[in-house]
């Protein structure tokens, strides 16, 4: 074939020709409708976020997408493509409040909800022209004249209406945790976003020294090790192993300090043992506060015994801010400790912890390690760089911060989800039994909730009886909205207005089964609910399209890159193994990252990103393509060198 080519033909303009013929021809709407009536091969294509310009990541995995799928054209298969639309949630409010200006939940109030949401629907399509134009040029055939859009009403009500089966389960719930929390969304974060947003940190490691004031240890100090300092005026206890040895010691330097006997090794000098006890008697030892910016009544700063509390590291002894930490705040559940929170949702200081108020939280710990030094507390202190949890999108170090949250108890069907994914055909296979399969065996239940503006509402409804209980009821349908909402017509007057998202949902009240007037709940959903929720939501099942449903569950077929597995991935398994008691998809490819020549992470900071237009332009589609599928096993990260681009055109493509 190559042989009846041109001399020295300009492959990039050959494709646009063969692109012409296509789209004069209609040879992908011909690829289906000319298998009506054959087996059908089902492809899902994971909704693309297009409030961003489409990069080369995005190729790999929409080639293997397109290759699957004209292999099994080719083989006799109808293969629909319907294409997808990412379009609420982080990702949109994120480049709304860069575009703005805006910094902080507080601003977006300032500039206005109604004004903000309005911003980010406007926002949502940014980019579609440069996404159809890359579908385009890189001959990628989907439906994108038919495509979902997840911030559709239609999409919205079938995503409702998941939402209420698994609340009528008893699968739903508010819960008061300690969850990880994004200081700048101010909002709870699931696990599967946690994981997708780690980056090295550099923290202070201290050894903080607490004064006895109690007991035969008296004036002694407590030896406390924290990589948190910002936590330390928030602190309410310590807690101690029950079981554990622990001593008092003297030092050269005439320090008298206790600590667990095992972790003597972090002691700088020379030392004598004076005394050995074991933990448990240690219990309601008071000590002295560190920092008096917060009260309480209730009785504090004293000694708790914890089973939670190891010798891996530190010294034995933990310091417990029960309102920043899961086992702080079960000590502090079991001991009626306060829930000191000196420092605020949006990760600054509150205004009555004066020394700090108005600082992040991290860039307070230099300060405070120097106060802690001036005041004869701080024994020594160490900076180590450890892999932190971030936000996904932000870019921020996460807290772990109390706060009402609500749930889906996905731990009450865990087993299932493990037995279902091992009928999956995972390439490569070490992804389903490993990363993938640990996920599930860890798996915690999903902190379904956001603090947001731009997103699917959660479709709940409550009121507060006079005895201070709470009562909720779930919307699953506009047509259940409509039987029992009062003031329906006054919000939504005609079809036209009709516009399921904050704030105009909200002011729809309710009448509850026994009279009571409820109004919604504040949240809105994680945005990777809608994502997952794509099998049945793109189709506006159950309210229509009922058959094409039912025919095209589960996909044959799905592929993205790796970063899915706690994305995408998970979200479809855990959706679909609960409503509909299957996998959602059968066979899934898995592709790596893609690189630079050097191995790095591309990034706009580095310099080092690629513009695949650039690319397309300059080598053509087919070599791109062509490279990043062949050049090394797809489940592997891929480092990217436009030189080899070249040689794949020149040795192989043309001559």
């Amino acid at each position: 074939m190559n042989k009846n080519l041109p001399e020295n033909i300009f492959l990039p303009e050959l494709e646009l020709e063969i692109l012409k013929f296509w789209e004069e021809d209609n040879t992908f709407e011909k690829s289906i409708n000319s298998k009506e009536g054959r087996r059908s091969f089902v492809f899902y294509d994971g909704p693309a976020t297009v409030n961003g310009p489409p990069g080369i990541h995005h190729i790999i995995s929409r080639t293997i997408k397109d290759l699957v799928c004209r292999y099994k054209t080719m083989q006799g298969y109808q293969v629909y493509r319907k294409g997808g639309w990412d379009t609420q949630g982080l990702p949109v409010e994120v480049e709304v409040e860069k575009k703005l200006g805006l910094k902080s939940k507080n601003d977006i109030e300032e500039y206005g909800a109604i004004a903000f949401i309005n911003a980010c629907k406007e926002s949502v399509f940014t980019y579609l022209k440069d996404w159809e134009r890359s579908t385009h040029r890189m001959g990628y055939w989907v439906d994108l004249d038919n495509a979902y859009i997840t911030f559709h009403n239609e999409y919205i009500e079938s995503v409702w209406w998941a939402l209420k089966k698994f609340f009528d389960s008893g699968l739903i719930y508010k819960g008061f945790k300690i969850l990880p929390f994004c200081p700048k969304c101010e909002s709870p974060l699931s696990s599967h976003e946690v994981a997708q947003g780690y980056e090295d940190l550099k923290d202070p490691s201290v050894y903080v020294k607490f004064k006895i004031t109690s007991g035969e240890f008296k004036n002694s100090d407590f030896l406390v090790w924290t990589t948190t300092p910002w936590t330390l005026p928030s602190n309410a206890a310590l807690a101690v192993n029950p079981e554990f040895d622990y001593v008092k010691i003297k030092t050269v330097k005439d320090e008298n300090l206790i600590l667990s006997k095992e972790r003597l090794s972090v002691i700088n000098d020379e030392y004598v043992i004076e005394k050995e006890i074991k933990g448990k008697d240690l219990e309601f030892t008071d000590y002295e506060r560190l920092f008096d910016f917060l009260k309480d009544d209730r009785k504090t700063f004293y000694v708790t015994l914890g089973d939670f509390v190891t010798n891996d590291d530190g010294t034995g002894i933990v310091h417990i801010a029960p309102a920043f930490g899961e086992d702080d705040y079960q000590i502090g559940l079991k001991y009626d400790l306060p829930l000191f929170k000196a420092v605020g949702k949006n990760g600054l200081f509150i205004d009555s912890v004066e020394k700090y108020k108005g600082k992040n939280f991290k860039d307070a710990d230099p300060e405070i390690i120097q106060d802690l030094k001036s005041a004869g507390r701080l024994y020594r202190k160490e900076m180590f760089v450890h892999s932190y949890p971030h936000c996904w999108r932000h870019h921020v170090p996460l807290m772990y911060y109390s706060a009402d949250s609500w749930f889906i108890r996905t731990t009450d069907y865990q087993e299932r989800m493990i037995d279902l994914n091992k009928t999956i055909n995972w390439h490569p296979e070490s992804i389903g039994t490993g990363r993938f399969g640990k996920w599930l065996e860890e798996n915690r239940d999903w902190a379904l909730s956001r603090n947001r503006y731009w997103g699917t509402p959660l479709p709940i409804w409550t009121y507060t009886d006079e005895t201070g209980k709470e009562h909720f009821e779930c919307i699953g349908s506009l047509q259940e909205l409509k039987d029992k909402a009062e003031n329906y017509k006054s919000v939504y007057p005609d079809e036209k207005s009709l516009d399921l998202h904050k704030p105009f949902i909200d002011e729809i009240i309710i009448t509850s089964g026994d009279g009571k007037k409820m109004k919604r709940v504040k949240e809105v959903i994680d945005v990777w609910f809608d994502s997952g929720s794509m099998p049945f939501a793109q189709y506006h099942y159950p309210f229509e399209n009922k058959e094409m449903f039912v025919k095209h569950f589960p996909a044959d077929f799905i592929a993205e890159a790796i970063d899915q597995t706690r994305g995408w991935f998970y979200n479809l398994h855990a959706i679909g193994t609960f409503l509909f008691d299957k996998p959602a998809f059968k066979n899934v490819i898995v592709n790596g990252h893609i690189l630079d020549k050097n191995g790095k992470k591309m990034s706009k900071s580095l310099g080092n990103v690629v513009n695949p237009f650039d690319i397309m332009d300059r080598v053509g589609a087919d070599v791109l393509r062509w490279y990043l599928i062949f050049s090394s096993p797809i489940g592997n990260s891929k480092l990217f060198n436009e030189d080899d681009l070249i040689e794949i055109q020149n040795k192989f493509l043309i001559h």
